[in-house]
């Protein structure tokens, strides 16, 4: 594949480069198409040729033979535009299978902060829809404008050794079309931009409602979600009537150019033979290649409808490949070997936007390798976020955070996140089998390692309950099953991760407190000699914590045993005392 500068390259560069892997095909599709222009451009000649010579001298043998020639052509043709319909389509769907791939390798690299500001429909939109007009582009874009030149200049210049003085006539009508053409094409490039743009937040606006419909159902909110809808699409048909408008402009303009083309033949022909400068013969000839130009006019037409859709799609596909991570490997940066999970994490900043105010406030912490630390606290306080920062999710603003004493942002972040284990409370399955969403811990494990992981997690004896056992459908997000099995399957991805670093953010949090039980013992034994960060929010989780932290506001606000901690009567002792006054 070749490399490409999408900051400084032109759109037409950056689109082009994406045919050099598929050039053979390409020319194939161009020689085809010439073919064909060819022979459409030989038919009236032919023509000429017969009225001029084979029929007035009735040489049959002759004509009947050149007429059979003909009929051989036009049966060419058919397979040549086989050809080109078939493979050149195929080329066009290459093209579009590579830019979605470069796309999607691409938001591969992005970070949390960019999903964090974009909707999941645009990107569907951009990943779909406007991939396709590119495709369309790609194919009939050359190919017709190949087809359509060859057309046109042909004919004109046949024409000028016909009838000169005619053939100017029809010189000097093409350059005011293609100005018309240019206008109009201008006008409906930024109509159809503005269409993709309200296109991808409908898009947007429809995935979040689908996701969400059993909240609008447990709310009554149907007739909220309609009116929501309804104002989207009121935008979109805003938006596609200044499209058809400019369109509508075009069309009529071209369709008034080729209907004034055989109007203008006749009559300066008819002048030319009335003045006995020209004949019956030759006029008809004319008359057949106007007709040659109409269908490259058409070709045009359509072409400039596919050329609007097609750049504007490139355009919205370069403008999101431009977008540089906010997070990038180092030129030397270095894997993460041997890992012993020792963290530092020394007088850290940290808020999402630059103007924001911080998350977190000059926080100081060292775990030493193999430690289970316990982070607890009110909500919002900072607890995920600092968890965050451990596997690079986002990068500190001040400070620095240290794995065995090397930098995050020294080591390669692949190699960095295969070493951290990551339980999150919101918990993502694929719609996929259990199996393969368990597997995603480590996709190269055996369906043996599967099995263990799952009992491991406490979730085996539930899933082989089930009557397609690990091969049951897990549905959209996990939607077919309980909140406790999702949880315990994205469990087991961990425990065939096996990872020397551990975080678990409410890892146990939508679980009943007799799993809960099982689960932490579990947690015990996979946590023996790896550093173990536990977020939580029962207290009675964390009791055996080597150390137990509790973060509010941003800050580190006391940290010790639990033991220690309770005598303090301070922030923890509020929250525990708090929690078993309320049973939790």
């Amino acid at each position: 594949m070749p490399a490409r500068d999408f900051h400084h390259d032109s759109l037409a560069r950056i689109f082009f480069s994406y045919f050099r892997p598929h050039i053979k095909l390409f020319l194939l599709d161009m020689v085809c198409a010439l073919m064909i222009s060819l022979i459409d451009l030989a038919f009236p000649y032919v023509s000429r040729m017969c009225l001029y010579e084979l029929i007035p001298e009735n040489l049959y043998q002759a004509f009947f033979a050149v007429i059979a020639v003909m009929l051989a052509a036009y049966l060419l043709r058919a397979g040549l535009q086989y050809i080109v319909c078939y493979w050149g389509h195929a080329f066009g769907v290459l093209v579009e299978a590579d830019i979605r791939q470069d796309l999607f390798s691409h938001l591969q690299t992005l970070s949390f902060g960019f999903y964090d500001k974009n909707r999941t429909g645009h990107l569907m939109s951009r990943m779909t829809a406007e991939l396709f007009d590119i495709t369309e582009l790609a194919h009939h874009g050359p190919e017709d404008i190949f087809i359509s030149g060859v057309t046109l200049i042909g004919a004109i210049v046949i024409m000028f050794t016909i009838q000169w003085r005619l053939a100017l006539v029809m010189l000097i009508l093409l350059p005011i079309f293609a100005v018309v053409v240019s206008i109009n094409r201008r006008n409906m490039a930024d109509a159809a931009k503005r269409v993709k743009q309200v296109t991808a937040g409908i898009n947007a606006d429809i995935e979040s409602s689908i996701s969400g419909f059993r909240t609008a159902k447990a709310f009554s909110n149907e007739n909220a979600e309609n009116e929501k809808f309804m104002k989207a699409n009121e935008r979109f048909k805003v938006s596609k009537k200044e499209r058809y408008r400019a369109m509508s402009r075009f069309f009529a303009s071209l369709e008034f150019f080729m209907c004034i083309l055989p109007v203008t033949v006749i009559a300066v022909g008819g002048f030319l033979i009335m003045d006995g400068k020209m004949d019956y013969i030759d006029l008809i000839t004319f008359s057949l290649y106007t007709s040659t130009f109409i269908s490259p006019m058409r070709k045009v037409s359509t072409l400039s409808e596919l050329l609007v859709d097609g750049i504007a799609g490139l355009s919205r596909f370069v403008d999101l490949m431009r977008i540089d991570p906010d997070l990038t490997d180092k030129p030397d940066a270095v894997d993460l070997r041997n890992v012993k999970g020792s963290i530092d994490v020394e007088d850290i900043s940290f808020s999402y936007e630059r103007d924001d105010s911080e998350v977190l406030h000059h926080v100081s912490l060292h775990v030493n390798p193999g430690e289970t630390v316990a982070i607890v606290g009110p909500s919002g306080g900072g607890k995920t976020t600092l968890c965050s920062l451990i596997p690079r999710f986002y990068d500190v603003h001040e400070g620095s955070i240290r794995i065995d004493g090397l930098d995050v942002r020294d080591i390669r972040q692949q190699s960095l996140r295969r070493n951290i284990g990551v339980v999150q409370q919101d918990v993502f399955l694929f719609a996929a089998s259990i199996m393969e969403n368990i597997r995603y811990g480590r996709p190269g494990a055996t369906t043996d390692e599967v099995l263990e992981a799952a009992r491991r997690a406490e979730i085996y004896d539930d899933i082989m309950a089930m009557p397609e056992g690990f091969d049951t459908y897990v549905g959209e997000r996990g939607v077919l099953l309980s909140g406790g099995q999702k949880q315990r399957i994205s469990i087991a991805r961990i425990f065939l991760k096996d990872p020397p670093v551990l975080i678990l953010d409410e890892a146990t949090s939508a679980l009943d407190s007799v799993t809960e039980a099982k689960i932490q013992q579990a947690f015990d034994e996979l946590a023996k000699g790896r550093t173990t960060l536990i977020i939580a929010h029962r207290l009675s989780t964390v009791r055996n914590a080597s150390r137990i932290l509790v973060i509010r506001d941003g800050m580190i606000t006391e940290q010790g045993t639990h033991e220690e901690l309770l005598a303090r009567n301070g922030d923890y002792a509020q929250l525990y005392n708090t929690q078993n006054l309320h049973g939790e």
